[in-house]
């Protein structure tokens, strides 16, 4: 009896059906975001709160059941970090997805150009000097743009390979920014701000508020759209240069945008989180085994994933215990032993 092989066509529709229920997913696990913590919030109360929100921009008067303290808990606490959680994880997992397929390296991570180790050392610059927590998310996102920006500039005075001179610069400026955070906390008073800079450090969503939204979602939306935009000249790059530049695309530019846009959103999402780490290296290669490795269905994967991925982290986060764990230190325990797995795992990775 002959096999049949799967069509391109049933196979592209089989993955776009595959990121439509990953979409549902997210919602529902939005949903279920509100009614889990020391104030759950029933479902219909949710939506008679956020109906009641939506409405009153309009001018329109709805029927209040819920109490005051309620409307505080949804509104000015869990549905910012819950926003927050969101993008910080879409955006971690699009760069790494990003920049594993620019540099056609599977190790490949958000921090690879100093993003992170930028965003570390001005948050803790801010809190040395006793900033508000607003300045010290300023702080950590101007100095994460500011090492990315020396990468470029040392990489342009290198010899050899331009790819290879980005990555060698980004591990030597963030050597660097490294060092300098941890002579801030070296110098920081031991009582005060140095746990502060510890706990920056490990990544935490817990005192999300709107200004950190309204701080992140700009440059988020920025870098994410061109990502998923371009996201089949990510398909070219991976062929080679010369390869993309017989089918009419400029290799140079193409990969310099791509950088761009994922350094904007690494930054952005680095510092109104902190460091959290292994989203954007694991989530990209658990999205390959389940879309493949076209990135026309792995980008938008990654997003919904990374998404749905930082959420149920920062929810088993602020239930496990009382006082919350820092999100950082979850991802590097759940990530690190699925990382494992996967690559180690007999199952091999779908086709583009």
């Amino acid at each position: 009896m002959k096999s049949k092989t799967a069509s391109p066509e049933s196979i592209g529709r089989r993955k776009c059906l595959t990121i439509i229920i990953m979409f549902i997913l997210l919602i529902v696990c939005i949903l279920l975001s509100f009614t889990l913590g020391r104030y759950p919030v029933p479902l219909h109360e949710l939506c008679g709160i956020l109906l009641h929100k939506a409405a009153g921009l309009f001018g329109i008067e709805t029927e209040v059941f819920w109490t005051e303290q309620m409307m505080t808990a949804v509104w000015n606490i869990r549905l910012p970090r819950v926003i927050l959680s969101v993008l910080v994880g879409a955006s971690l997992a699009a760069a790494g997805a990003s920049y594993q397929g620019v540099f056609q390296n599977p190790m490949a991570s958000p921090d690879i150009l100093g993003a992170s180790a930028g965003a570390g050392f001005g948050a803790a610059l801010a809190i040395l000097f006793g900033f508000s927590s607003f300045s010290i998310t300023v702080f950590a996102f101007t100095m994460s743009l500011a090492s990315v920006a020396l990468v470029f500039w040392v990489s342009r005075h290198a010899k050899g390979d331009r790819v290879l001179g980005l990555v060698l610069a980004g591990i030597m400026i963030s050597s660097l920014f490294q060092a300098g955070t941890s002579f801030i906390k070296l110098v920081a008073d031991p009582n005060n701000k140095l746990p502060q800079i510890t706990y920056w450090l490990m990544g935490s969503l817990s005192g999300a508020q709107w200004k950190n939204v309204s701080l992140a979602v700009v440059p988020i939306t920025l870098g994410l759209i061109p990502l998923l935009l371009l996201r089949w000249r990510i398909n070219v790059l991976t062929m080679g240069d010369d390869e993309a530049l017989a089918m009419g695309v400029n290799a140079g530019r193409v990969r310099l945008g791509i950088i761009l846009c994922s350094t904007l959103v690494t930054a952005a999402a680095v510092s109104v989180s902190g460091m959290i780490g292994w989203v954007g290296l694991v989530i990209p290669h658990m999205m390959r085994r389940i879309v493949g490795s076209d990135y026309r269905y792995l980008m938008p994967a990654s997003v919904l994933g990374g998404g749905i991925f930082l959420m149920v982290v920062d929810n088993v986060s602020r239930n496990a215990f009382t006082s919350g764990i820092p999100i950082g230190i979850l991802t590097a325990f759940i990530g690190a032993p699925f990382f494992l797995w996967l690559i180690t795992g007999r199952r091999e990775t779908h086709g583009t």
